[in-house]
């Protein structure tokens, strides 16, 4: 088997030398004579041939086909040869694809061996040249008289032969026609179908239809040609990938027909709407494309010619380059469908402009042209509402949701952000100044019924220099839309102000509220306690409402309150506050002020809430001290030197001086403590507090800030005065301390209602009996009742006396026991609060340092 196969290499050999030595091309019109196998000239060029053939030397190159391919290509483009390096790569591509039995397994040494001859033969000048023993493979368009020529290298151009082409034809006139005759049955064996009907099928792909060989496989998801098909890898592959674009069309078009279909259902909207509406022109301009090909496509293939490269037809890889930029387009447009599909609104719009963030120009030129589209609705919301307050969002796409409210909610509540909508080109910041644009139209036409903010938008408009039409803003405008936004905000805010300040009267109102809510009026609650307070020591359930309403009124017209506003003075309103079986009136009386819209965008009802808690207690405080002042009144020096108690005896006499000094010097503390409490809370807290909200009313430049700064004030209030939540341990030992005053004022009351008792018996007794008789007529209801001490005699009276004054004694040692150290337990907790004021209270109070002396390790 070897002995044969060797046989047949030589007689090959024998072959190919005997067809190189056929013809000298130097003399083409020489006529054709087959060489004789025995002659000396053919024996040498065999063995040459041979010597070749049988050479162990390699190339010093790595053994790529493709590469060596590619560098014959170039090499024949650099000459000029475009046609050659065309039909070179025709050729090569067929010749790679072939594969199986019959076909060359070491191509790239083919490849590199004809490399080798063409650059050695067209090297050599001097010396021995391969062409004495092998000219057919000389130089193209050699032309010379004898071998010599060659020898010296002289070179002169004349057709007929190309570089590179191995002739094997035996007419010298028809050489190329009958290699290319050739080629076309070779390349018809190899495929059975030709590549005119699969550019067709391609078409046809592209369009989502299904050619007759290239169909679409569910089984893989895309188009494929058939395997029963007799094709080239190559160009099945090719297929494959150009085919690539007809499945991103499928799912383009699929989305389209779908969203399409679907509307107007919330889940597509007015964006989605207009994202169809991009691609579907995206995909018009695509159809042009198409349809340009198509007509193309009608035109025959030339295999290989000389005008193949400028002939006005379509190939597969004539295909491939005219898809290079539709496909970057399509693959961009389907990434987009898949992002998209389950997104709308502004959350729709944001993921499409993060793919616009690219370096390549065609790329964010598309993309720039198509979130022009996208955009163009989302802009239109915010037009609408910047400039008319309008909300059209019927399919819940914009950054801004709105729900139905009261009108006193409507600043609070009305309107919010939806974070999941707010697309990434629109800061944080300029949504919120847009949300307040739009809200504080809102609430300038429902609350305030004011007309006024229509040429306050249009100023703004024109300020910003754009339009109040539909379409004025568009996507890459965003510096116009923040203009526009800012001018627009800058001027409705200030005409909100205005129309709140002026026209509604907010600092007056808030003044108001400090007056009478706050107790600042003095005058007024001065009066007010003193008419109310024998009412409001009844029992809760017997007081009426009504009655405690015509004394507030008697207060008002009692005091300067009295030239208010009308206005103002209508809405303060007595409210009585829900109670027990066990309540007095001063536990549930309260004072409340009625704010209508648009004033109840402020004082909401939680905010009346804490100015009533902060009611509650200035209004305990001011009972204390009217408590205090009340047992002052009746505490009269003339009580304890009264000529009648000068028959008493003396140590009676010196118990009852003991009892009236401790009852002083309790009052004393006690009023020590409220007088100070007092002025901490109306000066220090409260007047204060409402300097600061007077400074930030007028620097205020929206009703946010209003509100912040109400909001301030408020807290800064409910701190200070021990009612905020770090505080409660505080508030509650300082309401134990007015408990304990308020009990003190009572046994106060006890204890001079028995002096008084006592002075009237001691007198009574020193009178003659006329005067005795006429005494017990005047007191005959009084004296009948059992305990006193007007039926007793002398004796009885003296020790009825004493043991009064012990009890009343003891009570105020009780009393003053447990105020001490109530008193010392509040002042140990002023050192550990946060807040510096309070830290000042506890200054105040114990100014001359009395109670640290008192407790100096404390």
């Amino acid at each position: 088997m070897e002995e044969e196969d060797q046989r047949k290499l030589t007689d090959l050999v024998v072959e190919l030398v005997r067809r190189l030595l056929s013809q000298n091309p130097l003399n083409p019109q020489t006529p054709y004579s087959d060489p004789d196998p025995r002659s000396p000239h053919f024996q040498q060029s065999l063995s040459y041939a041979v010597r070749i053939l049988s050479s162990r030397l390699t190339p010093s190159i790595a053994p790529d086909a493709a590469a060596i391919a590619e560098s014959i290509k170039r090499r024949l483009a650099t000459e000029g040869k475009s046609a050659d390096a065309l039909t070179f790569a025709d050729l090569y591509a067929k010749f790679a694809s072939k594969t199986g039995p019959g076909s060359v397994n070491n191509k790239w040494a083919v490849l590199y061996l004809l490399k080798i001859i063409s650059e050695d033969r067209k090297s050599a000048k001097n010396g021995l040249d391969s062409s004495i023993f092998l000219p057919n493979l000389a130089l193209n368009g050699v032309e010379g008289e004898n071998s010599s020529r060659v020898l010296r290298g002289r070179e002169s151009r004349e057709k007929g032969w190309s570089n590179g082409v191995l002739l094997v034809a035996k007419d010298p006139e028809n050489l190329r026609d009958v290699a290319f005759r050739e080629l076309v049955n070779v390349v018809k064996e190899e495929n059975e179908v030709s590549e005119e009907v699969l550019v067709r099928d391609v078409l046809y792909a592209c369009q989502g239809i299904d050619g007759k060989h290239v169909k679409f496989d569910s089984n893989v998801d895309g188009y494929v040609l058939s395997d029963s098909i007799k094709v080239p890898r190559a160009t099945r592959i090719l297929v494959r990938k150009l085919c690539e674009l007809g499945w991103l069309f499928r799912k383009v078009k699929g989305y389209i027909s779908e969203s399409m279909d679907q509307f107007p259902a919330e889940d597509v909207g007015t964006v989605g709407q207009a994202f169809c509406a991009a691609l579907q022109d995206e995909l018009s301009e695509y159809y042009k494309l198409l349809a340009v090909l198509e007509a193309q496509a009608m035109n025959p293939i030339p295999l290989v010619s000389e005008n193949a490269s400028s002939g006005n037809y379509l190939s597969l890889r004539r295909l491939s380059v005219w898809f290079a930029e539709p496909m970057v387009k399509m693959r961009l447009m389907a990434v987009l469908v898949d992002k998209c599909r389950v997104l709308r609104g502004g959350a729709m719009a944001g993921a499409i402009h993060l793919h616009a963030q690219h370096g390549d120009p065609l790329v964010h030129d598309f993309m720039r042209r198509l979130l022009r589209r996208v955009c163009s609705p989302l802009f239109e919301m915010v037009r609408s509402w910047v400039l008319e307050g309008e909300l059209e969002d019927i399919f819940a796409e914009f950054f801004i949701v709105g729900q139905p409210v009261k009108a006193e909610s409507l600043w609070r509540e009305g309107y919010r952000l939806h974070a999941g909508m707010l697309p990434s080109f629109i800061s944080q910041s300029l949504a919120q100044r847009i949300l307040r644009t739009g809200k504080s139209i809102n609430f300038l036409r429902v609350c305030c019924d004011d007309r006024g903010w229509a040429d306050t938008a249009t100023e703004a408009a024109a300020a910003a220099g754009t339009t109040t039409r539909r379409g004025g803003l568009g996507y890459g405008e965003t510096d116009a839309l923040e203009s526009l936004v800012v001018e627009a905000a800058k001027r409705i805010d200030k005409h909100l102000l205005d129309v709140m300040y002026k026209r509604y009267k907010f600092k007056e109102h808030c003044l108001a509220i400090k007056r009478y809510l706050l107790l600042g009026q003095g005058d007024f609650v001065q009066y007010l306690m003193d008419v109310v307070g024998p009412e409001l020591s009844e029992p809760a359930n017997t007081i009426s409402s009504f009655k405690l309403a015509g004394l507030l009124e008697s207060a008002i017209r009692s005091s300067n309150a009295q030239y208010d506003d009308p206005d103002i003075l209508d809405r303060l309103r007595v409210k009585m506050m829900p109670h027990g079986s066990g309540d007095r009136g001063w536990d549930v009386f309260s004072l409340e002020y009625d704010a209508r819209v648009p004033l109840d965008t402020v004082f909401t009802e939680s905010v009346m809430m804490r100015y009533l808690r902060i009611f509650n207690f200035l209004w305990k405080l001011r009972r204390v001290e009217h408590a205090l002042i009340g047992a002052w009144k009746t505490m009269k020096p003339n009580c304890i030197t009264s000529h009648s108690f000068n028959k008493l005896q003396h140590a009676v006499k010196l118990q009852l001086l003991s009892t009236l000094r401790r009852c002083q010097v309790l009052w004393d503390e006690m009023n020590h403590f409220v007088s100070n409490l007092q002025y901490y809370i109306m000066f220090e807290v409260l007047e204060v507090s409402w300097s600061d909200f007077s400074s930030e009313m007028e620097v205020a430049k929206d009703l946010d800030d209003l509100l912040t700064a109400h909001e301030k004030y408020l807290h800064s209030i409910v701190e200070k005065s021990l009612l905020g939540e770090r505080s409660q341990n505080l508030y509650k030992s300082l309401f134990v301390l007015f408990d304990l005053i308020l009990r003190f004022r009572s046994h106060a009351d006890r204890l001079y209602e028995g002096i008084h008792e006592l002075q009237a018996r001691t007198v009574d007794s020193s009178l003659p009996s006329r005067d005795k008789n006429k005494s017990r007529k005047q007191t005959n209801d009084r004296s009948s009742e059992p305990g006193t001490w007007l039926s007793d005699g002398r004796k009885a009276l003296t020790q009825r006396a004493g043991e009064f004054l012990r009890n009343m004694q003891q009570d105020l040692d009780a009393i003053s026991k447990e105020y001490t150290s109530s008193l010392e337990g509040f002042l140990a907790q002023l050192p550990v609060q946060q807040h510096i004021d309070l830290k000042f209270l506890l200054f105040r109070l114990d100014f001359t340092e009395f109670y640290r002396q008192l407790h100096p390790t404390k």
